[in-house]
């Protein structure tokens, strides 16, 4: 996919990495370096470049995709004592290290990295090396940037963490209609707006809404769904959000848009909806990867309490290829990204819904879309650097682009995926045709 802006300093080709004058530790520091990284990375073949703060290349081609350039020896002391990937990680967002081009390129590095170990022999080479390395001159202090974990996932501190770092930053690479989850694309080159437009009708269709129906949009967002389910489908639609920042823009797009008969956003735990609410239809795209496995049965059996009978439920969320494990990636994500972020097995996901007394209609897996949708999130963030950098800060900007270049990199190879699971009561009628043919009819314009 083509560049959407020009290159800036950190998504510029690796062929282009600025070569610094000089050589600021030292030439046995730099000639250490280089015995390091040539015995570790001596079976590498893969499609990223390795840079010394002096400009030397170590490993790679002049014309390597991306380029992982140390600008401390520090961070290359600590990856051969510790394996401490996700000190690697935060060394990116100090700047000690660069991740210059593709960025998405780096993770075949990291996965490299993660399943190579050294010999004892290599070991008794590398080790003596690494300890003449210079030491870090000041310990990253990541407090700035990070959100502890809350005691109740899913909590109005933890969304704020992720989702209140300002409406004009998010504005800056998502879509016109602000929609923060997987678009769904008619070809690859399709573009993200018209993507992100035939996702939200998508989501409408799979929930057959009707005119006069009532539907509840749970983790609303800047809430593009629920107006475009008012404005095209003639639902009365109701979203929730824990985003005070989300909330704002939501209730002023409603105004702007003269839905204010049809639409209803609150800022309101998902837990606390009243007895008595009742829905035809409930929607949640893009908020179920905040509840945490252990709240599964409080989160499904509330859906199915303000669902009513004959109703549909639609769950869209990102799933995990495998069981969730602590790791230096998860590590990353869980202290930067999403403090009370937890993945589950689509196969939990079913059962847990099973269990709580809802028939499985339709499942469908969309990693590729997301993929694509991450792509061009972060070709977007890239284009408005200098913009980024002055709403947030580096460091917070060095925290998306390297989150969601991750992402794209595991949705490809399928570690994580992302499903839609349609469903309803048990013993209910079934409020949708025998086949899927309606799904798929065009759109009229």
């Amino acid at each position: 996919m083509a560049d959407t802006g020009e290159p800036t300093a950190l998504s510029q080709s690796a062929a282009t990495v600025p070569r610094r004058g000089g050589d600021p530790f030292g030439e046995a520091a730099s000639a250490a370096a280089r015995r390091i990284l040539v015995l570790v990375l001596a079976d590498y073949r893969g499609p990223v470049a390795v840079d010394l703060w002096n400009g030397e290349r170590i490993v790679g081609n002049d014309d390597a995709p991306c380029a992982l350039v140390f600008r401390h020896p520090s961070v290359l002391r600590e990856q051969l004592l510790h394996r401490d990937l996700m000190r690697l990680g935060e060394s990116y967002l100090t700047g000690e290290v660069d991740m210059v081009g593709d960025i998405e390129a780096l993770f075949d590095l990291v996965e490299y990295l993660r399943r190579h170990e050294l010999t004892w022999s290599a070991r008794l080479s590398v080790v003596p090396e690494a300890l003449h390395l210079p030491r870090a001159e000041v310990l990253f202090d990541s407090h700035s940037i990070r959100a502890g974990r809350s005691a109740r996932r899913n909590s109005r501190i933890s969304i704020a963490h992720h989702y209140d770092v300002g409406n004009d930053f998010y504005r800056l690479w998502l879509d016109p209609e602000m929609v923060y989850s997987c678009a769904y694309f008619r070809d690859p080159d399709q573009s993200l707006a018209a993507a992100q437009r035939d996702k939200l009708d998508y989501l409408c269709r799979k929930l057959r809404l009707a005119r006069g129906q009532t539907l509840l949009d749970i983790g609303c967002g800047w809430g593009a769904l629920v107006c475009w389910a008012a404005r095209r489908y003639g639902v009365q639609a109701h979203g929730i959000t824990l985003s005070e920042q989300q909330y704002t823009y939501a209730l002023e797009r409603v105004r702007r848009e003269g839905l204010a008969d049809l639409v209803r956003v609150e800022m309101r735990d998902y837990r606390d909806l009243p007895d008595e609410a009742c829905y035809d239809r409930v929607v949640s795209v893009g908020m179920f990867e905040h509840i945490g496995l252990a709240n599964f049965p409080l989160y499904f059996d509330t859906v199915k309490r303000v669902l009513k009978s004959g109703g549909l439920f639609l769950n869209h969320g990102i799933t995990s290829g495998t069981r969730w494990q602590e790791s230096s990636i998860t590590h990353f994500v869980n202290r930067y990204v999403f403090s009370d972020g937890e993945l589950a097995r689509i196969s939990d996901v079913v059962d847990a819904m099973e269990q709580a007394g809802f028939d499985i209609i339709d499942t469908e897996e969309l990693r590729r879309h997301y993929a694509l949708t991450l792509r061009r999130w972060v070709r977007a963030l890239e284009a408005h650097y200098p913009q980024a950098a002055a709403l947030v800060d580096e460091a917070s900007y060095r925290v998306w682009r390297l989150y969601m270049a991750g992402a794209a990199y595991y949705f490809e190879v399928g570690s994580i995926g992302v499903h839609q699971v349609l469903a309803g009561h048990v013993g209910a009628p079934l409020a949708i045709p025998l086949r899927r043919d309606d799904l798929y009819l065009k759109e009229e314009e």
